[in-house]
């Protein structure tokens, strides 16, 4: 197979504009984290978070619960980034009691430590480029990989891309490809995936044999599928859509990745909480040690990171992110299965 043609022009430059490294050191004093609040915002979205799964468990009508169990779910996904955040180091890296707080949080998101922290890392080391694999985040071929693949390699492709797969990720994502693979392919190395399932499973079923399937529903089982959907989402999101581009591997730099293949998303102030800043994922990209409450003021004070190529969740959005399905090199963008079916050879 020929090697496939990528991106290799470097960005432009403009006189007093700061790129690559300059840029990164810019941000750096914005990857200075306030303990205090680091510790303010974690422990007060942990006791929302668990307010509501009582209230969803204990409510006594169902819509009410049903309130309690989408209000949880969007707790879980800002749970989830401040879990994020800590195994970035870019929050409470030193403290023994967030330590065993996130730890604890891992086996009810079900992202055990070792596994996933393997698995991000190497997402934020290779994103923008091409990867069958797709180790830590969603594989990306070519339009030649794709019309050059046998039939199983491109069924496998289109099911581990397709939307259904994103918004079934409490199973797809969260069970099967975070925690239950990487226990199947090296138990010994992921032992804390065993010890993740059997603390999600007991969860669930105390919550089941002591209040009943509906608690366990309302619970945990809603919420997180919910939340799984919404961070599945997001996280295909922000590195598939219309102008984003594929980097070779000799031009590859965080910088690259960060402005190019990353997207920043904009949200209204409610979700922006929620999601926890992670629409600046941008930013994040170029330095993961900035906290997530810091990203906003850090895009607000740096020119260079004001004009990023922006979704949302909108439909149209939403459509457009599931449609890149391919990297172009002709075209140099990414395209449809259609599009590229219709290139020619």
């Amino acid at each position: 197979m020929d090697t496939p043609k990528q991106s290799t022009t470097p960005p432009e430059r403009s006189a007093g504009v700061r790129i690559g490294r300059e840029l990164l050191k810019a941000t750096a004093p914005y990857a200075v984290e306030s303990v205090g609040k680091s510790w303010w915002l974690v422990a007060s979205t942990f006791v929302l978070l668990i307010l509501s799964m009582c209230g969803a468990a204990l409510a006594p009508a169902w819509p009410l619960r049903l309130l309690f169990s989408l209000l949880t779910a969007l707790l879980m996904v800002r749970a989830f980034i401040t879990y994020h955040d800590y195994m970035h180091g870019a929050i409470l890296a030193r403290s023994r009691s967030a330590w065993l707080l996130f730890h604890v949080y891992s086996a009810l998101a079900l992202t055990p430590p070792r596994s996933w922290r393997y698995s991000h890392n190497y997402h934020h080391g290779h994103v923008g480029q091409i990867s069958e694999a797709g180790i830590g985040a969603f594989p990306v071929m070519t339009t030649q990989m794709w019309q050059e693949a046998s039939r199983p390699a491109r069924t496998r492709y289109r099911i581990v891309r397709h939307p259904l797969t994103v918004l079934t990720g409490y199973f797809t994502i969260f069970f099967l490809n975070i925690t239950l693979l990487p226990l199947l392919t090296s138990p010994t190395r992921h032992w804390d995936s065993l010890l993740v399932l059997l603390g999600h499973a007991a969860l669930v079923a105390v919550l089941w044999i002591f209040g009943g399937f509906d608690t366990a529903l309302f619970a945990v089982l809603l919420p997180m599928t919910v939340a799984s959907l919404l961070g599945s989402y997001l996280f295909f999101a922000q590195h598939s859509f219309k102008r984003m581009h594929i980097i070779s591997k000799d031009a590859w730099t965080f910088y690259r990745a960060a402005m190019e293949s990353s997207s920043y998303m904009r949200l209204n102030r409610v979700m922006q909480w929620f999601t926890g800043n992670i629409g600046y994922h941008h930013i994040h990209h170029l330095n993961v040690r900035i906290p997530f409450y810091r990203l906003p003021e850090a895009m607000q004070s740096i020119p260079e990171l004001q004009s990023p190529v922006t979704t949302t969740l909108a439909l149209r959005d939403i459509h457009d992110c599931f449609a890149c399905c391919l990297w172009d090199e002709e075209r140099q963008r990414m395209v449809s299965y259609r599009e590229a079916k219709l290139a020619p050879a």
